[in-house]
């Protein structure tokens, strides 16, 4: 509780305390057994209420939030300063303080009926450049400047609001005629924001108003343009579906050609590499007939040799019918025997 508030209460007790006084001198005296100085009692009891009550109505207390405009009997009308926070006294009767709040507001302008700060909807509707209608939501953070109080009290005085609500209205309305309707939902809509929040900054700065922030709660379109909107995000969805499947097609097209084209590659090289072993095969087997060719006809014998060293080591008399020749041109040997 604050000394301003404080006093007020102790002058209501002064006063009661008188009327108790009375009371009671009454009361005795209807008894005729009066109070010795009863009226100087009274009269003691009411100059003491009457003092405590002029102090109480020229005490003013300003919180931190607030600040005190004076309005005075004495020229121009008002203090020229306001009344920053703390305790402080006017002249009773003469002065009067009216106060104002320093701190945030917020002033909404909503379709929903409970949430505007007027009752019902009170939504801007607005045109945009290609005729077509909206119905936009928005609020306007704001507060007021310490500084330009008294040109608030004498412009305005509590009717500031009204100052907000009609800016706000008319600037929305003029930023959006400017656009197509395209263009306020979709790729231009914060760049109207910044429009109508600069503007609007001005123009509240001129009247003593500082703008916090500008939001733009919603935007609703007509019935027929909402339903022409939904349809086109529709056609939109299914475009992109059947793109989609198209790509998927494709890629799975992709995947199998380049699988088709593994495969080939591998048989490529699976038969490039046949053919090079069998190249190697017959060149090495070349090779090996032309040093047999070679050993052979340097050694004629070798045949013969390596004829009996395929026989069995123990057969040491091969008989052979006297019409049927050597199946190899034997040479006359020592130790080999021949019987026909």
């Amino acid at each position: 509780m604050n000394v301003a508030s404080l006093i007020q209460s102790v002058s209501v007790v002064f006063w009661l305390i008188l009327v108790g006084v009375i009371v009671l001198v009454v009361l005795r005296a209807s008894r005729n057994n009066p109070i010795k100085r009863g009226g100087l009692l009274i009269l003691a009891a009411f100059v003491a209420a009457t003092l405590i009550s002029i102090v109480s109505m020229g005490l003013v207390f300003i919180a931190p939030t607030e600040r005190g405009i004076v309005v005075t009997a004495y020229a121009p009308g008002y203090r020229e300063l306001a009344l920053e926070p703390g305790v402080h006294w006017v002249v009773p009767f003469v002065e009067s303080v009216t106060i104002y709040p320093i701190s945030r507001q917020t002033y909404t302008m909503s379709i929903a009926p409970s949430e505007g700060a007027i009752q019902g909807d009170d939504s801007i509707t607005a045109r945009t450049a290609d005729g077509q209608e909206v119905f936009v939501d928005a609020s306007v953070i704001f507060e007021i400047d310490p500084m330009k109080i008294i040109q608030i009290h004498i412009q305005w005085q509590d009717r500031y609001v009204e100052l907000v609500r009609a800016q706000a209205r008319g600037i929305i309305r003029d930023s959006i005629s400017k656009y197509r309707v395209e263009e306020v939902y979709a790729n231009k809509r914060d760049l109207m924001v910044k429009e109508v929040s600069d503007t609007l900054k001005t123009k509240l700065a001129e009247n003593g108003l500082i703008m916090v922030d500008f939001v733009l709660r919603n935007i609703t379109f007509s019935k027929e343009y909402s339903t022409s909107i939904e349809q086109k995000q529709i056609s939109e969805q299914q475009a992109q579906q059947a793109k989609f499947i198209v790509e998927q097609k494709r890629q799975e097209a992709e995947q199998a050609r380049q699988v088709a084209q593994g495969q080939a590659d591998a048989a490529v090289i699976k038969s490039k590499g046949d053919a090079e072993a069998r190249i190697i095969q017959a060149d090495a087997e070349a090779k090996a007939l032309d040093l047999i060719a070679k050993a052979i006809r340097d050694n004629p014998n070798l045949l013969n040799y390596q004829y009996i060293s395929k026989l069995s080591p123990s057969i040491t008399t091969i008989l052979v019918p006297s019409n049927s020749p050597f199946i190899l041109p034997f040479p006359q040997t020592n130790g080999i025997t021949t019987t026909p």
